[in-house]
């Protein structure tokens, strides 16, 4: 698998073209991995009829099914909405098709991106393209296994507490979670709306800077969007020069000790290249979780409040409006889903908004300060992707404390609002692993060019041979 750069120039000298591009990665779906929940095969055939000229002319692309395509079906992979198909397409998607961009399928997530592994889907689970037996991370998972076994060049997830950075640690990726208001959230079905922010996976820092450049910017439609102009992100093959990285001392606590020294060997390599790190201390670290926790439970409670039976999806008609609506939810949703919509309902009640949201909301300040202050002392934050590899499926569905572990090392980015990028760091066994560098406020170009560097100096070697070879 080649970068998008690579593509565009066989296809400038024609020694592919866009049709086979296309045909090579709809032969490397593979249902086993169960990484796409609707192939769009019809609609891509379409695509590639047009003249369409753009960055993006002529690449597969995947798309995350939490975010609409006009005509094609949407369902957060959940029965609830089953049978809706939207009429309109998300901003992200209008811009990609005006750039050339092909949609070959949208992909597997856990439902309404609730969950860390991708096995919380009405569809079932979605499996890691390098092992079969372990998870692909979640909830983005689908698009990571898409790019990660070559079905698609690059693709679109969304990423409220670490959704898309994740999975790219566990697929040996890039994920890219931009700065809240970076991108348009129109039309991604929305999960916890102070924290989503649709992300970008690919398998090079160039593919996602080109990506983004497609994508970002102001759009009327979203009054979160930013009006801050677009960089041009081809400054990511520049080399940063006079900075210092941040080593936060909590973040490398209770993580497997191999993934501590893969993500040390990182360091060791970037120090190398004239680069000067210093510790850093951020201590509400460990209230991140619960922070997340009871912010985005109470954020669904509200956003999936919608859902009713009534305007659109899953209908059963019961003996009154609320049997109706009870009836719709009991078999729309599944026990994952109803957890959190209960628990965020709790928080929100009268007896209860003093003690949990109002002081989670106050506790999300101090750690967006604590990252404001840290950044006074250095440039960018290098830490650890995730805890371990990827763990075996069906190991911590009946526990979601265990589940929620990995996102200590991402939700603090969303929380904050911050940029944050995956990539790989290493391989420990036959499991990649990442390391994630956050930076301040719109500094996606700067994130992305220590990617680049890393990617110079320390070519990843773990990309699966089948999709290097096609």
């Amino acid at each position: 698998m080649k970068t998008i750069l690579e593509y565009r120039e066989l296809f400038k000298k024609q020694k592919i073209t866009p049709i086979s591009l296309f045909e090579s990665c709809l032969k490397k779906i593979n249902p086993s991995l169960n990484a796409y929940i609707t192939v769009t095969e019809e609609l891509a055939r379409k695509g590639l009829k047009k003249e369409t000229k753009g960055k993006l002319r002529g690449i597969p692309i995947a798309i995350k099914d939490n975010i609409n395509i006009k005509g094609v079906p949407t369902t957060c992979a959940s029965n609830v909405l089953n049978g809706f198909i939207p009429p309109f397409s998300a901003t992200v998607i209008e811009r990609i098709e005006k750039n050339g961009g092909i949609f070959i399928g949208k992909t597997n997530l856990d439902e309404f991106g609730m969950g860390s592994s991708t096995e919380r889907s009405y569809y079932g689970p979605t499996k890691n393209p390098f092992d079969e037996t372990k998870v692909p991370g979640g909830s983005s998972g689908g698009s990571a296994a898409a790019v990660a076994s070559g079905s698609a060049v690059i693709s679109l997830g969304s990423d409220t507490g670490g959704s898309v950075r994740q999975p790219a640690s566990y697929c040996g990726l890039v994920g890219l979670k931009p700065t809240y208001g970076r991108v348009s959230r129109y039309g991604l079905v929305a999960f916890g709306s102070s924290l989503d922010q649709i992300g970008i996976i690919g398998r090079s820092a160039v593919d996602v800077g080109i990506m983004l450049e497609v994508i970002a910017g102001y759009d009327p439609k979203d009054s979160t969007s930013s009006k801050k102009e677009i960089d041009d992100y081809s400054k990511i093959n520049e080399t940063p020069k006079n900075i210092t990285i941040g080593i936060p001392e909590e973040y490398f606590k209770q993580i497997d000790m191999e993934v501590h020294s893969t993500v040390m060997e990182i360091k060791s390599k970037i120090e190398k290249e004239g680069i000067s790190f210093k510790s850093v201390s951020l201590p509400t670290t460990g209230y991140i979780i619960p922070t997340y926790q009871v912010l985005s439970y109470a954020e669904a409670s509200s956003n999936l409040a919608r859902y009713d039976g009534v305007r659109y999806g899953l209908r059963k008609n019961g003996e009154n409006f609320h049997d109706t609506i009870r009836k719709c939810r009991n078999e729309g949703f599944l026990p994952e889903v109803k957890r959190r919509i209960l628990v965020g309902t709790f928080v929100l009640s009268s007896e209860a908004i003093a003690e949990y949201y109002e002081r989670a909301d106050l506790i999300r300040r101090l750690i967006t300060q604590e990252f404001e202050d840290v950044f006074k002392e250095v440039d960018y934050l290098l830490t650890p992707a995730t805890p371990t590899p990827a763990f075996p499926i069906g190991e911590r569905t009946d526990d979601p404390i265990r589940m929620h572990v990995p996102d200590r090392m991402t939700a603090g980015a969303n929380l904050a609002g911050l940029p944050a990028v995956v990539a790989p760091a290493g391989m420990i066994g036959k499991l990649p692993i990442g390391y994630q560098i956050i930076g301040k406020p719109f500094d996606e170009i700067g994130i992305l060019s220590i990617v680049r560097l890393v990617e110079k100096i320390a070519p990843f070697e773990g990309f699966l041979k089948e999709v290097q070879d096609g």
